[in-house]
């Protein structure tokens, strides 16, 4: 019987995988032995540093004012919605809504309950928002909303002199595929009519305080009309209101900051539902900041402070006990 090759252990002289006759590739990593930890291996003073990598900064998202519930009742819930705070999230978006507050509160008294919207403002407009409580409600007030609502009363601070005590706006918009809307011919193809009618408030430091009456509701009308006129709204980059100029004492061509938010306001809404025999109002009053605007004193405070402070409710707890079915809750905080 014939005897094989004898075996070379590996790492011995002979050994198929050592020295020049090891495959190549790429060389094992060497082991600190166990309970030790590998030495770190310091680069050469002359070897490149490769460039340090850093996270992206992200910046902090602005701090939206708490909504704030101003009435209920078995049919309708009310709140006041503050600037940055959207009406309905965006397709696709899992941010918190204004309606998605209302809803919580509707399901504390009836689990299977759930708001209903029947109409909307701008999400960087702030004041009142209505709700239903129910479909039927919903749809009495959606088919006949123009009929049912006498009164949509707003709020603006907006740039330069008017130059009269009242007047108003009745034009053709039309909103293209991006979003905007601008000013269209009378009775173009996708055009609607808008109504607004105003009527001057205060004037000062090179500003405007305006009420606005809103005969139509169409999207942005306000702000793209009051543009129109040449005098958009303070803090309105989107139809050239992003800075108020021509400030008093300034030399009339520095521009100054505006308070960080859309300077308009939903007021108040009337309205009334079939079979209850009168009209309910609902209102919130204008932010203070918009009248220390005239006078140059809100300019320079802080961000977000004078708003913020404006609605004390949790938009994330539920808010103090409400007043009876029907009236409206105490507005303090």
């Amino acid at each position: 019987m014939s005897r094989g090759k004898p075996r070379i252990p590996p790492g011995a002289p002979g050994h198929p995988r050592t020295g020049s006759d090891a495959p190549r590739g790429r060389a094992k990593r060497s082991e600190a032995p166990r309970g030790e930890r590998r030495p770190r291996e310091e680069p050469s003073p002359d070897s490149p540093r490769a460039p340090l990598r850093r996270a992206p900064l992200r910046r902090a998202p602005a701090r939206i004012a708490r909504a704030r519930l101003v009435y209920e009742d078995d049919d309708l819930i009310a709140y006041d919605k503050p600037a940055g705070l959207p009406v309905i999230s965006a397709d696709g978006s899992r941010s918190r809504s204004l309606l998605d507050i209302a809803t919580e509160e509707v399901k504390r008294r009836n689990p299977k309950g759930r708001a209903a919207v029947v109409h909307r403002i701008d999400k960087d407009t702030s004041g009142i928002v209505v709700f239903a409580t129910s479909a039927r409600v919903k749809k009495e007030l959606m088919g006949a909303w123009d009929e049912l609502v006498s009164e949509r009363r707003y709020v603006a601070l907006v740039e330069g002199s008017m130059g009269g005590k009242s007047g108003g706006c009745d034009s053709w918009l039309k909103e293209s595929k991006t979003g905007q809307v601008f000013r269209a011919g009378i009775g173009e193809r996708g055009a609607k009519r808008a109504v607004t009618r105003w009527r001057l408030l205060e004037e000062g430091a090179g500003l405007s305080l305006l009420e606005l009456f809103l005969e139509t509701g169409r999207k942005h009308q306000i702000r793209v009309q009051l543009a129109d006129l040449g005098h958009p709204v303070v803090g309105d980059p989107r139809y050239g209101g992003g800075r108020a100029s021509g400030v008093e004492g300034s030399g009339g061509d520095s521009p100054r900051d505006d308070l960080g938010r859309l300077c308009l306001h939903a007021v108040s809404i009337e309205l009334s539902l079939p079979g209850r025999g009168k009209k309910l109002r609902i209102e919130s009053p204008a932010p203070p900041e918009f009248a220390s605007a005239l006078k140059g004193s809100a300019f320079n405070a802080p961000r977000g402070g004078a708003s913020a402070s404006r609605s004390a409710a949790r938009s994330d707890a539920r808010p103090r006990p409400a007043a009876p079915r029907g009236k409206k809750p105490s507005s303090r905080p």
